[in-house]
């Protein structure tokens, strides 16, 4: 089977941006990913022509959620505005016929109670719609994060599994803030297979700093400190489909797609 592979691209004609890069997927924000503002669709003809023409063209569609969504904060003025920024850009995904929404796994202050993150992502969970699968994703730093480490991780899928519409709630993994954060490249799919019971999405990304720096730093294959074959093996253990979010615009994500194409399809 033929590796399902995009990368994240402007917005305006994400179709047109998978077909320059012989894709069969683009990633995408639908608005600004530094505001708390909620989504705008730039496809010409809007929402409903970007379903019709991604369908028609065969290019899966994926919407990463804005960087400040952070539903596991204690903070009322961060998670409330989180969650319901994040309600709209599953609405928004729904509506371009998205197959899912991508957010952070978030996380705390040094000193405050993980116990309390982990239960507000439950709260989350139990208030969203969910027209298309939300994927958390796993993240670089933070010693409180919610999904850096394993341990974490498993804590995180404990608490959601007891939310209503928690089969609804699938897994990201990002290779460069698996290997800035601390964990094993050779085994994490397994390790985290074993926790959630499924990998749904894959960041393929170089990492331009050391195994558990904490810095959440992409860069393309081969620059980087990640070994090639531990990221192909990645890929090739995890069987979903794969964005690359590697800088150089086209030429270097085209590069990049050709890459995994030849090493881990």
């Amino acid at each position: 089977m033929a590796l399902h592979i995009g990368a994240h691209v402007d917005q305006e004609d994400p179709i047109a941006e998978a077909k320059a890069r012989g894709a069969s997927l683009s990633q995408l924000f639908l608005g600004d990913p530094q505001s708390y503002k909620g989504p705008v669709i730039r496809y010409a003809g809007g929402a409903q022509a970007l379903k019709a023409d991604a369908a028609a063209a065969g290019v899966d569609l994926y919407v990463h959620a804005p960087y400040p969504i952070n539903v596991a904060s204690l903070n009322n003025r961060i998670r409330i505005p989180g969650r319901k920024l994040l309600q709209q850009h599953l609405s928004a995904a729904a509506e371009i016929g998205a197959k899912g929404v991508i957010v952070h796994g978030g996380h705390l202050g040094v000193d405050e109670d993980a116990a309390k993150g982990f239960d507000n992502w439950r709260k989350c969970i139990d208030g969203l719609d969910l027209p298309v699968p939300l994927l958390i994703e796993n993240t670089a730093g933070g010693d409180n994060a919610m999904a850096r480490r394993l341990e974490a991780i498993a804590r995180l899928w404990d608490a959601i599994g007891t939310a209503s519409g928690s089969d609804q709630v699938g897994f990201c993994l990002d290779t460069c803030h698996a290997h800035a954060g601390g964990n094993d490249l050779g085994s994490v799919v397994d390790e985290v297979r074993a926790i959630t019971g499924r990998i749904d999405l894959v960041h393929a990304n170089d990492s331009r700093d050391e195994f558990d720096s904490g810095a959440d730093r992409h860069t393309n294959f081969g620059s980087g400190h990640i070994d090639g074959e531990a990221l192909a093996g990645v890929i090739r253990a995890a069987g979903a489909p794969v964005v690359c979010e590697t800088p150089g615009g086209l030429e270097g994500q085209a590069a990049d797609i050709a890459w995994l194409r030849e090493h881990a399809g």
